[in-house]
């Protein structure tokens, strides 16, 4: 597998202008995030992703977890690694002040993930989860809760999980079982006995930190059926005192970690909660009110996973460029030179190189307008936090299944090499394809969009978008038709398809709206290089930004006809003929 280098320039780019840092530094808030501090951020954490992360990506995908007498372990390096990890801060980087965090915004803190995840995606799904639990302990936590766990999550010396799925309820998460019954008195009045399994438990059991903090879902005795009788709890792996220090260990454990198909150093366990009757945890929030509080987490995790999709496409990138530098294969065609070449000078390998840097890029201008728009809703400007619920599906769905398409590329330009082990091609591509599944798998973001989010403020929160695309596309027919297109679509789903219509034609809209947005992030970075900012970046953004524009938009053109198509179709044949 080849070095990874950090994207730093393309980051500061995307940080500058999609998610306007700039602007955002002007907050009282955010006033800590001005130009050194973002370039000392970028530049430190890409540094410490290739001395640190990468160097354990190949080892952790050969060895994986693994289960030994109830506790995961992982390959040799990795608590090193975590440890300096915490040791440096960069669990703390958007975390509250009150708290040991830094108080910058939620566009750096993933600018960490981003790095760290192209360096070891499987990895980087620790952090990534911790920081999930900080959401929702900070939004719906009591302040004892905050005071006892937020420190040691925020330093990252205690890592999170959250416990939503069981074996007969995956999406479907009102049909879960376990269940939570009030303790009356002993020294554990006021809590509560927690009793189930869950399964699909990302780093649910492991070594390197000194505690996890489970944030379960669970139903209270009497709850009513269904999603509006979930609350949640939280269950430490040992017990905490009021003064922080750790105590016996809960009845918790691991009882297996799945056999999958990629990130194999990211134990994915099934959790077991009170085997002896003996869990302990406490109640997150309001009864009841368990999944809008797991929503909190999920949210911001939704787009750190969108952003999964951008790593795993550098990574993969990067292999690419490298090997078709490498390899020397045939003359080019039409050259009076008979003199083999690398294959990067062929035009075929040259167009999907082209494809996979610019198709990169795009993810990474989306993630950051996402990022910038969410803490734009933090400063309380509500219009912007409404924006950037309409993004977040696509981010999540489009962003990770372009991941794999970029990582599946990059497998082609190997050729044979791609599909044998040895280059480490492969696992880029195995690594990818959980990220389309997680947190709500991408046909669910797609129906949120058109089910929830297309109606915001009846409408115009979308509306304005594509409006904003439109105005600034005017001199791009391509973007400017496809924007229109989008909104138009968006007004047919809203006032005239049926709701099997509209779920029928989501997944196309989505893709769609994302490569709308994307495709205008990158205009807009464009015009930024071409103004002068990134000097380093003015040969490459007009080309990769062109591609974009050119090829990559009109095929989201093309998807208007599915869109629109409507559900009959899909029912012309019964199950049983379906089935043949």
């Amino acid at each position: 597998m080849t070095p990874f280098t950090p994207p730093t320039q393309d980051q500061l780019l995307a940080i500058k202008v999609n998610a306007g840092i700039g602007e955002l530094s002007q907050s009282e808030r955010f006033a800590a995030a001005e130009p050194d501090m973002v370039e000392a951020i970028v530049e430190g954490v890409g540094a410490f992703a290739t001395g640190e992360f990468a160097p354990l990506n190949r080892i952790g995908d050969l060895e994986g977890a693994k289960l030994e007498n109830g506790v995961v372990r992982l390959p040799d390096g990795f608590e090193a690694a975590y440890q300096q990890y915490v040791e440096q801060g960069w669990n703390a980087i958007a975390s509250p002040e009150e708290f040991g965090g830094q108080g910058l915004p939620f566009t750096l803190a993933c600018n960490v993930i981003e790095n760290l995840g192209a360096a070891n995606m499987a990895f980087t799904l620790l952090p990534m989860l911790s920081v999930g639990a900080i959401e929702a302990i900070e939004h719906h936590g009591s302040d004892a809760q905050k005071s006892k766990y937020m420190p040691k999550l925020v330093s990252g010396e205690w890592s999170g999980t959250m416990n939503l799925t069981e074996p007969q309820a995956g999406s479907d998460v009102g049909a879960l079982r376990a269940t939570a019954t009030p303790i009356e008195d002993g020294e554990h009045a006021g809590k509560y006995l927690i009793q189930g399994q869950k399964i699909y438990i990302t780093w649910g059991e492991h070594d390197l930190s000194k505690n996890i903090v489970h944030l379960v879902l669970a139903r209270l005795p009497g709850a009513p059926e269904g999603s509006r009788g979930i609350s949640l709890f939280l269950v430490p792996k040992y017990h905490v005192g009021e003064d922080g220090s750790l105590g016996a260990r809960n009845d918790v454990r691991c009882v297996s970690i799945e056999h999958k198909l990629g990130i194999n150093a990211s134990p994915t366990c099934v959790m077991s909660y009170g085997d002896n009757g003996q869990c302990i945890g406490e109640l997150i929030g309001a009864e009841n009110r368990g999944l809008a509080a797991m929503f909190t987490m999920m949210n911001n995790a939704r787009i750190n996973v969108g952003s999964q999709g951008v790593q795993i496409a550098e990574r993969a990138l990067q292999q690419a460029l490298y090997y078709a530098s490498d390899r020397v294969q045939s003359a080019r065609a039409g050259a009076p030179d008979r003199t083999p070449v690398a294959i990067s000078e062929h035009p075929d390998v040259r167009r999907m190189l082209l494809r996979m840097k610019s198709l990169t890029e795009a993810m990474r201008a989306l993630l950051y307008y996402t990022t910038g728009q969410v803490d734009r809703g933090t400063l309380g400007d509500t219009a912007a936090g409404a924006r950037g619920d309409v993004l977040v599906p696509m981010i999540k769905a489009w962003g990770t299944d372009t991941g794999i398409d970029v990582t599946s590329i990059g497998i082609q330009i190997h050729g044979g090499m791609g599909f044998v082990e040895e280059t480490g091609a492969a696992q880029h591509y195995r690594d990818a394809r959980i990220a389309p599944i997680y947190e709500g798998t991408n046909g669910i973001q797609a129906a949120d969009l058109v089910t929830r989010k297309l109606g915001l403020e009846n409408g115009e929160v979308y509306a304005a978008l594509m409006a904003d695309i439109a105005r600034d596309a005017a001199e791009e027919p391509a973007l400017f038709a496809l924007a229109g297109d989008c909104a138009a679509i968006a007004t047919w789903m809203r006032d005239e398809a049926s709701l099997d219509d509209k779920l029928a034609g989501s997944v196309p809209f989505c893709t769609m709206s994302a490569v709308a947005v994307a495709g205008w992030q990158m205009l807009l970075q464009k015009r930024a290089v071409e103004g002068g900012e990134a000097p380093s970046l003015a040969a490459v953004k007009p080309v990769t930004t062109r591609y974009f524009l050119d090829h990559v938009v009109p095929e989201a053109a093309g998807l208007k006809a599915a869109a629109t198509a409507g559900s009959a179709l899909l029912y012309e044949l019964t199950a049983e003929q379906l089935a043949g």
